[in-house]
């Protein structure tokens, strides 16, 4: 038989719990939208004592941002093992799945919330970029990346933050050709940077060499040659 008495949390146990309350509404709405009132009701709790544990709805946001910064970071880790393609297409499932998780906040966080301008939130977002830098030269085998090669990694990090965000606006092209079109797009920039440079083509090459021919870099391969018109007297290879 229940008492009906409620368990009074510890101050830690609190702020998790309006951590995870905050980070809820900011998922579905921007964090402009949310205001403290809405949060201390989400918890069940007065609205003082929110700012008995948060000073105010800056100090909750950057909690909260950093909970969901430590998670995207997280869907960058990916075992060592097999074929660079299906890792990268593994990475950018779980990257889609947060994405589509907390759309609004996600969108609100790369854009600017009511953080921006704060040199925490700023430093937090770079640490998320940073980690899925690092983690694709761990997936290369690269402890020293050369300027190309941090131009390519670097650049498609970026292309992924931004593709996902025009996906968010209105979700007009399916996620999984997204998910694959962007490992589509590491190959595309590696393999035109490794045309240029003979250490870039040291590293893709034995890359290549591991990719199944069903695999989505051996796709890629089928779809640019059946762009390709053939050219009277020369045959593709």
């Amino acid at each position: 038989m229940t008492t009906g008495v409620r368990r009074r949390m510890g101050v830690e146990e609190r702020k998790q719990q309006l951590i995870g309350v905050a980070l809820e509404l900011f998922s579905h709405r921007s964090p402009d939208e949310v205001s403290i009132d809405e949060i201390a009701a989400a918890a069940g709790i007065s609205r003082p004592l929110v700012y008995h544990y948060f000073p105010g709805k800056q100090s909750l946001y950057e909690a909260a941002l950093r909970r969901a910064a430590d998670d995207l970071a997280a869907r960058f880790l990916e075992p060592p093992q097999g074929p660079l393609g299906a890792r990268l297409l593994r990475v950018m499932r779980r990257f889609f799945d947060f994405v589509d998780d907390h759309g609004p906040g996600f969108a609100a966080l790369m854009r600017g919330g009511p953080a921006v301008g704060s040199s925490t939130t700023n430093a937090m977002i770079d640490e998320v970029r940073q980690a899925a830098y690092e983690q694709i030269l761990a997936h290369l085998e690269v402890e020293s990346p050369s300027a190309r090669l941090e131009l390519v990694v670097r650049s498609w990090v970026s292309l992924a933050e931004t593709t996902a965000l025009l996906w968010l606006d209105g979700r007009r092209v399916p996620r999984a050709e997204l998910e694959l079109q962007l490992v589509h797009d590491f190959a595309a920039l590696a393999a035109v940077s490794a045309a240029y440079d003979t250490e870039m083509a040291q590293i893709l090459i034995p890359v290549l060499a591991d990719e199944p021919a069903d695999g989505p870099f051996g796709e890629l391969v089928g779809r640019l040659v059946a762009l390709v018109p053939e050219i009277p007297g020369q045959r593709l290879a």
